[in-house]
């Protein structure tokens, strides 16, 4: 018996005894491996078993050249297969390999593209539905959906101008240097044009699908849900979000849900202590960028960040694109669905250069001693899982519970017991609760503001700068965090230390 696996991935291999005498069943694998990833059909091997019983004894060539004739005239745009004569068993097969196709869509000749577009889904050939056969349009054009005009949103000049600023900002915020900030250069009307923020019809500015996501965001499936479960499965919800607005917005968003839900140790370098979470963060925050700038924005399904008692799932809609496998993806080559949105992130330093992504996350695993990410298509949709191993945390974990989404304390709104009780209830810091229910600060802000006290402690000064550093938050959000706790009267400011100085109040 022969495995698919012997001529290379399984999903993307097909046996056949023989050419069946309706040849569309044989074609629409044809058709199906050029609008995806590519693949092989094998001739003279039964599916079912495995089982090899070759051509039989006619002309490898002769049939070579009949299957490419067949392949070339029934399929449009044009398809051309390499036909390979091999052995199996002390038998000749002929393997017919199908490369991704640069021309999409692909379809039978004599019937519509609509009726005879496929595409490879789990291992099997299925006609493409109107929103995948629209991007296999977009593909073979070689256009990106999100410079596309969005239709019914007119442009507005000082909300181009506003996000103009609050992408240099975001910029500025994620240098680490003076000199790096200097660096940064003004984001301009013209660079919105450049980059496919906006677009021209005639003379006219219009906003693309990417100015949309970017600014007021009316995309109702555009949002990041998060939750946390209990367990290993998707049974018991313990805390779940649901973050709209700005796509660049949502990533920071979803990133703190996941910190906030992770736990965190600490080393000792000579005489200092370091913080440490449990898995690489830089991986995190990756993970749900990338699912942000990958997905398809013509599925209306959500991107989902799931935690689970062993691993970190993030799931996007959307499968590789562009006819990139997963192996070739995991070395660093990438094809962008969306590729205003990567000018935007890269000018913002959300994300770094295309394709580097996978390896980056891979290899921050290795160093935090995990095992590898698992990456894998499932159905229409891409997911990458972060596995958990809370054995390799440091050995000084400070409070930290065995199974970290078991522990009630560390959930916002975990159990009703549990009245919006801080996560580490007995460091001191639920003393202030009743002051955050006074001044209506939300649940958000209080996990904020205790990471912050947990930093500082009472009466150790603190600044804008820290906030940042220790929340790994832009300027903005800290000077929102700090403005909370001066809300809830729990801070004071503390003078002779420079401007925009700090301290925790005693609580009695």
């Amino acid at each position: 018996m022969v495995k698919k696996e012997y001529f290379g991935e399984g999903k993307n291999i097909e046996f056949k005894r023989e050419i069946p005498d309706k040849h569309e069943k044989f074609l629409k694998d044809i058709i199906a491996f050029s609008n995806s990833t590519g693949g092989k059909v094998i001739l003279g091997i039964e599916d079912e078993t495995g089982n090899v019983y070759g051509i039989g004894e006619q002309s490898p060539f002769r049939l070579s050249d009949s299957i490419s004739n067949m392949i070339s005239d029934a399929c449009t745009p044009q398809i051309e297969p390499d036909i390979s004569i091999q052995t199996a068993e002390n038998k000749t097969i002929l393997v017919i390999d199908i490369a991704p196709g640069k021309f999409r869509p692909y379809y039978l000749a004599n019937k519509s593209k609509e009726n005879s577009a496929y595409i490879r889904i789990n291992g099997t050939s299925r006609p493409a539905d109107i929103r995948k056969l629209h991007e296999l349009e977009l593909e073979g054009q070689n256009i990106s959906y999100d410079t596309l005009q969005e239709i019914g949103l007119e442009y507005d000049e000082k909300k181009a101008l506003d996000l103009c600023r609050k992408m240099k900002q975001i910029a500025i915020d994620s240098c680490e240097t003076d000199e790096e900030k200097l660096s940064i250069k003004d984001m301009t009307l013209e660079k919105l044009h450049d980059f496919g923020i906006l677009c021209r019809v005639g003379r006219n500015p219009y906003p693309t699908h990417a100015f949309n996501l970017l600014t007021d965001n009316k995309i109702k499936s555009s949002k990041i849900q998060c939750a946390l479960f209990k367990g290993q499965t998707r049974d018991i919800f313990i805390d779940k979000k649901e973050f709209n607005g700005p796509v660049y917005e949502q990533i920071d968003d979803a990133y703190h849900f996941v910190l906030r839900h992770i736990d965190m140790g600490a080393e000792i370098e000579g005489e200092y202590r370091k913080d440490v979470y449990e898995l690489p963060i830089s991986a995190i925050r990756e993970m749900i960028a990338n699912a942000v700038l990958h997905r398809s924005y013509l599925d209306k399904s959500c991107i989902q960040v799931c935690l689970y008692d062993d691993r970190i799932e993030v799931s996007s809609p959307g499968m590789l694109y562009g006819g990139l496998d997963l192996e070739t993806a995991k070395l660093g080559k990438s094809t962008c669905r969306n590729e205003a949105l990567a000018e935007a992130f890269h000018y913002m330093h959300t994300v770094e250069a295309w394709g580097t992504g996978l390896p980056r996350i891979i290899n921050r695993c290795k160093e935090y001693g995990l095992p590898e990410p698992l990456f894998e298509e499932f159905g229409d949709g891409f997911k990458v899982s972060l596995y958990r191993k809370v054995s390799n945390a440091p050995e000084n974990v400070s409070n930290a519970p065995e199974n970290v989404s078991n522990a009630p304390e560390n959930v916002s709104n975990a159990p009703e017991n549990v009245s919006n009780a801080p996560e580490n209830v007995g460091n001191g810091f639920e003393k202030y609760c009743v002051l955050f229910e006074n001044a209506e600060i939300t649940e958000t802000f209080i996990s904020n503001i205790e990471q912050v006290f947990d930093k500082c402690g009472i009466n150790v000064p603190f600044g804008q700068t820290n906030v940042m550093e220790w929340l790994n938050c832009s300027k903005s959000k800290a000077t929102n965090i700090i403005n909370a706790m001066k809300a809830a009267n729990v801070i004071r400011k503390v003078t002779g230390l420079g401007s925009g100085k700090y301290e925790f109040i005693e609580m009695q």
